[in-house]
């Protein structure tokens, strides 16, 4: 109970940039939770990848065909359908997987941007609570002498906000590190899987299990 009042003396402190950061700091932790959601529903993983790609180099066509279409994500999705179009114009894949995958990852990099805003604003808001404070601090050389805790009071709250605004920003960071990762892997999966496709339909494989 100690600690939940020092914390809320401290934010009180801080001025009114703390709220702006704690606004942000509640967004960061949303978009985290929101995004984590939607790729666990929506990435079908690397191991269902590397599955596709080997059923394909070893001539399994219908294999692979069963993997994508028991699998779950947007991945598996667009695969499906791109073999359910090789069996009938093998020129309409090429044109098929690129138009779906950019939509796919627009929609996983949906939100991600508002993180690297937040990455940027964070500490300049805690620059501003800075120069606030030190503004209130300095004010005092326009009051009565004697009053060294008005100047120690604004560097204070100098300090909490500059610190507050360094804290939401590496976490700002970290998450959108964390996503643009996984959304590396999720491109490097769908580069191979379409190579794979392509490769196998230019062989003629999906006309012959069709």
């Amino acid at each position: 109970m100690d600690l939940i009042l020092q914390g809320a003396a401290y934010f009180q402190k801080g001025g009114f940039v703390m709220y702006i950061l704690l606004l942000c700091s509640i967004f960061v932790v949303a978009i985290a939770i929101e995004r984590f959601l939607y790729f666990r529903q929506a990435d079908s993983g690397r191991k269902f990848a590397e599955d596709y790609c080997n059923a394909l180099s070893n001539d399994r066509w219908q294999d692979a065909k069963q993997l994508a279409a028991a699998t779950s994500g947007n991945l598996a999705g667009i695969l499906e359908v791109a073999m359910q179009k090789a069996g009938k114009d093998a020129k309409a894949v090429t044109g098929f997987a690129e138009v779906q995958s950019g939509v796919a990852l627009a929609k996983f990099r949906s939100r991600l941007y508002y993180l690297s805003v937040i990455v940027t604003m964070a500490p300049l808001l805690g620059l501003l609570g800075t120069i606030s404070g030190m503004i209130s601090a300095f004010s005092i050389f326009n009051l009565q002498a004697g009053q060294p805790m008005a100047i120690t009071g604004g560097i204070g709250e100098a300090l909490i906000a500059t610190a507050t605004g360094l804290c939401v920003a590496i976490i700002s960071m970290a998450v959108h590190a964390y996503f643009i990762q996984r959304l590396d892997h999720i491109v490097t999966d769908m580069e191979q899987c379409f190579s794979s496709l392509e490769n196998q339909v230019e062989r003629g494989a999906a006309n012959e299990v069709a």
